[in-house]
C-alpha cells in the first residue's frame, strides 16, 4: 500500500489527495432497490450476483431508480518503447491500425457495442510518440504522466451513467507485469504471460524486460504514482484518470482484463477504497490477472477466457448488468401478477 510519508513530487499531489478524499456511495439507494426487489415475482436471493449488480447501479449512481441511457465503453491506445524487446508477437504499427479497425466497426468491441447500443470511444496517447522502453529509461516524466492521468479523467466529460474502461498498446502486458511486480512483489516470471500469442523465447523476453526495469528503476519504485512514471503506459494513466473521475462523479465502472487492472491497481496502491466504484469484468486467460485480483480481494464477473483486451470483458459485463437492471425494472410484482408472496 501507499506510504503517505514519502515526498511526492508536485505532478502527483493532486492526483494523491483525489485518492484519498473519496466520496461514498449511497446506501439508501440500496435499500431502496432492495424494496423494490423483494416484491418481485421470483424467491428472495434468486437473481443471485444480478441482483448484486443493481444494487451496484444504485449505490454509485446515489438512486434508487438507476440508468442505463449513456452507457460508454472508453479504449485508451498507448505505445511503448519496450515493443522494441521483442516483447509481443505484433508489431507495434498494429496499435494504430487496431485504432482505425475500432472506429471503422471491424473490431470485437466495436460489434458488441453496436449490438447493445454502448457508446464507444477511443482516446488515442500519442502513438507516434512510444513511451520510454523501460528497461533503459522511464516510461514518462512525471509532467507526462499527471498530463496523461488528467487527460483520462476527460473520458467522463459526457457523463455517462456507466463506464466500461478498456486499452490497446502492443506491449502494454508487459508493462502491465512490470507494474504489478512493483506494486505487488516478485519477479517478471511471477507476472508475465502469452498475451498476444508469445511463443517461449517471447515469454522469456517478457521476464527478462521486467526484471531489467525493475533494477534500473528500484530507487523511484515507493510511491505507486512513481510507479506509473517509471513503468507504465500513456493508456494505464489514462485509465486510471477515467477511474478516479468516475469516483468523484459517482459513476460506476467495469474494468477490463489484466492491463486495465493494472491501471486500477495504482488506485488501490494509493488507497484501497479508491475501486469501491468498480467491479471487475472478467477473469483474463492472463495467468497474473487472477493473482492481481487475489492480491487486492477482488473477484472477477465472468470467466470466458477471454485475453484480447480492448475492452471487450467489460463491455460483456455491462451486457450482464443492462439485463439486470431490465429485469428489476420490467419484472411484475407479486402484487401486479396476482401471484401469492412467501407465507413464511
Amino acid at each position: 500500500m501507499s506510504d503517505h510519508s514519502i515526498a511526492l513530487p508536485a505532478p502527483f499531489e493532486e492526483f494523491s489527495e483525489l485518492l484519498t478524499l473519496l466520496p461514498d456511495g449511497d446506501e439508501a439507494a440500496v435499500q431502496s432497490v432492495r424494496t423494490r426487489d423483494a416484491s418481485l415475482t421470483k424467491p428472495p436471493g434468486s437473481l443471485g450476483k444480478l441482483e448484486e449488480l443493481v444494487e451496484f447501479l444504485a449505490r454509485w449512481q446515489g438512486t434508487g431508480t438507476p440508468t442505463l441511457a449513456s452507457p460508454m465503453v472508453a479504449i485508451f491506445a498507448g505505445n511503448h518503447g519496450v515493443a522494441g524487446q521483442g516483447v509481443s508477437a505484433f508489431p507495434a504499427e498494429v496499435t494504430a491500425q487496431m485504432v482505425e479497425n475500432f472506429t471503422n466497426g471491424g473490431a470485437a468491441i466495436s460489434q458488441i457495442c453496436a449490438l447493445h447500443e454502448f457508446n464507444l470511444r477511443v482516446f488515442e496517447l500519442a502513438l507516434e510518440l512510444p513511451t520510454g522502453d523501460i528497461t533503459e529509461q522511464p516510461a514518462m516524466d512525471e509532467q507526462t504522466c499527471a498530463a496523461t492521468i488528467a487527460y483520462g479523467m476527460e473520458a467522463i466529460a459526457g457523463s455517462p451513467d456507466l463506464l466500461c474502461i478498456g486499452e490497446m498498446g502492443i506491449g502494454n502486458t508487459t508493462i502491465a507485469a512490470a507494474v504489478c511486480a512493483a506494486l505487488f512483489g516478485g519477479v517478471g516470471a511471477d507476472w508475465v504471460g502469452r498475451g498476444t500469442g508469445v511463443d517461449d523465447a517471447g515469454l522469456n523476453k517478457k521476464a527478462s524486460a521486467v526484471d531489467k526495469a525493475l533494477r534500473r528503476h528500484q530507487g523511484e519504485l515507493n510511491h505507486p504514482l512513481k510507479i506509473m512514471a517509471s513503468l507504465g503506459g500513456r493508456e494505464l494513466a489514462g485509465m486510471l484518470g477515467a477511474i478516479i473521475a468516475a469516483r468523484h462523479r459517482k459513476i460506476p465502472v467495469i474494468i477490463d482484463g489484466f492491463v486495465a487492472t493494472a491501471a486500477a491497481a495504482i488506485a488501490f496502491a494509493v488507497n484501497p477504497r479508491a475501486l469501491d466504484h468498480c467491479i471487475f469484468a472478467h477473469m483474463s486467460a492472463e495467468n497474473a490477472h487472477k493473482r492481481a485480483l487475489d492480491v487486492m480481494g477482488k473477484t472477477a464477473l465472468l470467466d470466458l477466457g477471454m485475453r484480447l483486451g480492448e475492452g471487450s470483458g467489460a463491455a460483456l459485463a455491462a451486457v450482464m448488468v443492462k439485463t439486470a437492471l431490465h429485469l428489476h425494472q420490467n419484472m411484475a410484482t407479486f402484487e401486479e401478477a396476482v401471484v401469492a408472496g412467501k407465507t413464511r
